[in-house]
């Protein structure tokens, strides 16, 4: 009977063209949310893209016209210094000699950098003085500059220079280029006896064109700003477009309309998104018709719409795999009975005994074929019960034996999971490395760190796989001192180094050593943290400091320069209460430059950009140089200055850059005048101290209070607070000295004494003089 049952061959009918309910349901759902995704996109594209993309114009409008106003503000600043400069009366031949007259204009120069040449010239336009004396007695009678100025034209436009050009080198390799301003000044009797002229350097507007193109360039993108004169030649551009002169539509539309931005294709054969203004002078300053282009290719300028677009369309995916799972969940509840059913049958596949219920369901389907199964799971149940019978005691001996050797293995590998689990847990790097140096373990954010594989640097020395070429030798002898004698500085601390990666590509870490024990013996557990990304925000962080620094000290210096001419009595006779009011405006913007020197100078340390000429010399002259720059100073507060120095010590000599110690000194010196009674002696003191030349700066101050000591060397550090302050300084001058001692591989210190005065103490390595 049971034979004869199951040898009926099942009934199959064919399912290749057939999908469950809950398919049907998911494809439906899945169909419209590719339709809403569709129609998203294209809602977006219509709605949003046009108005990014007009957006982006303004935004390269808004750079042009920030440019234009940076050259004319800038031509401003000097149009206004020249002219103010031909009126001095003590610049007049006969008010003073040539040698004071050539100070005043070197002095300019030395103040703002982009004048190549200042002079003056006589009526018959010979040049009597100028800056650094370069052309004194050339006749400048036929260049342009001096007739316009004598015509009332001040101002020149862009031109190559002539008479300079085979005195002063090119610069970047390109013909020095100049801007003319001119003025001439008279006698007492308001008679033109001749014209003050400056060329002024055409690098000035690259300078302006960095300051507002380089936090656009940092973010990516190719963008290019143009400088196109009133004749549509390009005056400072790409160099392929240098020179050229161009007439393309904004360069037109900017002579009429002043600014805007539009859609055009160049010579070079690619479209370009172009915002343009023209320049329009600023106060008194004419202006010279300059149109400024500033354009970026449309593929990057609309980068951002693309990016709208993808997102528009991922958000679409989302929504769409989104309404999907929710179509899976509604089809499963629906075929729900289906689901049950076919999960009891299962349950009876694997020998359960189980009755299929089918009194809850909504199908008829599901309620007979609940009944048919019932019926088949009678039978099946007795012929499993004896099945059961013949294989326990089999399957009792089996199932013992299992857990003898499941439990043998779990005890084995229990120590390695746990030391396993720990290591590739870590988001950082991990390496064990043996008292040999080789590498004995190597987790996977190593292997992604430095792109070798674990099976390929087992056994390895450590220091040929991730230490650059040029620190191999120090990190060999390190792991050999600890070999020698169970010390090494570098563990159990948090230290920064540079590391090498497959690619040869070198990149900061910072890096933690510990002593670890293993069953092999004692290795160091090392783990490196990548801080490249800290590393570029500290030195963005620095560029930004920096270019805000440089562009205070531009207009600091012109309302040094008038401030000063004022209390210098240009103007005439000042009210008292007024000359009072000058002074102290000047004196606070002179604070303000020295602020901004030191605030640059600190900059220029930390992003190694600080230029260091390092060579033996020795250092009695250098202190004597410091010594005789600081007697005014000294002089003005009451103190004496002394020098201390034994007769071997006048041949110490060390590995020194002589202006950057000389600066060391003089900062150390003027901190101890400011603080130095009147009548006191500041003494300067040159010694050896052991394999050192020691360079000491003893007062006779107050002493530094203790609660300060520990901050004497921080940054905007002073011992008088903000709201107490009598000495006045920047409180950056000691941090700089500390930082210039140590590019000198030195070391400063200080003692103090309540009431008996403060010694700064310098060390630097000895050389032979």
């Amino acid at each position: 009977m049971d034979r004869a049952t199951n040898d009926i061959p099942a009934v199959r009918r064919p399912t290749s063209r057939r999908r469950s309910l809950g398919t049907w349901l998911a494809l439906a759902f899945s169909l419209l949310s590719i339709v809403l995704t569709l129609l998203l996109v294209e809602v977006v594209d219509i709605a949003a893209t046009g108005q990014v993309e007009t957006s982006i114009g303004h935004g390269l409008r808004e750079l042009s016209l920030q440019t234009a106003d940076k050259l004319d503000r800038g031509m401003f600043e000097r149009y206004r210094e020249v002219r103010l400069l031909a009126q001095r009366r003590d610049l007049a031949p006969g008010n003073a000699t040539p040698a004071d007259r050539r100070a005043v204009l070197d002095a300019i120069q030395d103040t703002y950098g982009f004048y190549d040449w200042i002079g003056m010239a006589g009526a018959d336009g010979r040049v009597q003085v100028a800056g650094r004396g370069l052309l004194e007695g050339a006749d400048v009678s036929q260049r342009p500059w001096f007739r316009n100025a004598l015509r009332g034209v001040n101002v020149g436009d862009v031109h190559e220079a002539v008479l300079l050009a085979r005195i002063l080198p090119q610069q970047n390799g390109e013909p020095r280029r100049f801007v003319d301003v001119a003025f001439p000044y008279r006698d007492s009797d308001g008679k033109t006896i001749g014209v003050l002229g400056a060329h002024l350097s055409w690098q000035w507007a690259r300078a302006v064109e960095r300051s507002v193109m380089a936090p656009l360039a940092a973010r990516g993108g190719r963008v290019e700003a143009l400088i196109v004169s009133s004749a549509g030649v390009v005056l400072l551009g790409p160099k392929e477009l240098q020179g050229q002169t161009v007439d393309l539509p904004s360069f037109q539309a900017a002579q009429r309309q002043d600014s805007g931005f539009l859609v055009e294709r160049w010579p070079d054969g690619h479209s370009w998104l172009v915002g343009y203004a023209r320049s329009k002078g600023f106060e008194t300053y004419p202006g010279l018709g300059w149109t400024v282009l500033v354009r970026q290719t449309v593929s990057d300028a609309y980068a951002p719409a693309l990016r709208l677009r993808e997102r528009a369309l991922w958000s679409g995916i989302a929504l769409a795999l989104l309404v999907s799972v929710v179509g899976v969940l509604v089809a499963r509840y629906i075929t729900r009975p289906l689901g049950q059913l076919v999960r009891e049958a299962g349950r009876i596949r694997r020998g359960d005994s189980v009755r299929l219920d089918s009194s809850n369901s909504t199908y008829v389907e599901v309620e007979r074929l609940s009944e048919t199964l019932n019926a088949l799971v009678s039978d099946l149940v007795q012929g499993r019960a004896e099945l059961q019978g013949l294989n326990a005691t089999l399957e009792a001996r089996v199932e013992a034996r299992t857990a003898e050797l499941e439990r043998a293995l779990v005890a084995v590998q229990a120590s390695e999971q746990r030391v396993g689990a720990i290591v590739e847990a870590a988001q950082d790097a991990f390496l064990g490395v043996d008292l040999r140096g080789l590498v004995t373990d190597w987790n996977s954010a190593a292997e992604r760190m430095f792109g070798w594989k674990r099976s390929e640097v087992l056994g390895w020395p450590m220091a040929e796989l991730i230490v650059p070429q040029r620190f191999r030798a120090s990190t060999v002898r390190a792991i050999e001192q600890y070999r020698a004698t169970g010390h090494s500085v570098l563990l159990e601390r948090r230290v920064e180094r540079l590391m090498i990666n497959r690619q040869g590509i070198e990149f900061p870490i910072e890096m933690t050593a510990a002593l670890a024990g293993g069953s092999d013996g004692v290795f160091f557990a090392v783990f490196l943290h990548d801080i490249s990304g800290r590393k570029k925000v500290e030195r963005m962080k620095s560029e930004f400091v920096a270019t805000v620094s440089h562009e205070l000290r531009t207009p600091l210096t012109s309302i040094r320069a008038s401030l000063s001419m004022l209390a210098e009595g240009m103007a005439g006779e000042l009210p008292p209460d007024v000359a009072q009011l000058v002074n102290l405006a000047n004196e606070s913007s002179e604070r303000l430059v020295r602020m901004v020197n030191d605030v640059l100078d600190l900059q220029k340390i930390e992003a190694g950009g600080m230029h260091f000429e390092r060579r033996p010399q020795l250092l009695l002259p250098v202190a004597e140089h410091a010594l005789d720059s600081m007697q005014g100073y000294a002089g003005q507060h009451g103190v004496r200055l002394a020098l201390e120095c034994s007769e071997p010590a006048r041949d110490l000599a060390a590995a020194i850059d002589r202006d950057r110690l000389v600066q060391v000194l003089t900062n150390l010196l003027s901190n101890a005048v400011k603080f130095s009674p009147r009548d006191g002696t500041v003494t300067l003191v040159l010694a050896e101290h052991g394999e050192w030349a020691r360079l000491a700066v003893r007062d006779q101050g107050a002493g530094i209070p203790a609660e300060f000591q520990a901050r004497v060397f921080q940054r905007f550090a002073q011992a008088d607070g903000a709201d107490t302050r009598q000495k006045g300084g920047t409180g950056l001058g000691l941090s700089i000295t500390k930082s210039l001692v140590e590019e000198h591989g030195g070391r400063i210190g200080f003692e103090t004494e309540a009431g008996k005065g403060t010694t700064f103490m310098v060390d630097l390595p000895l050389v032979q003089g």
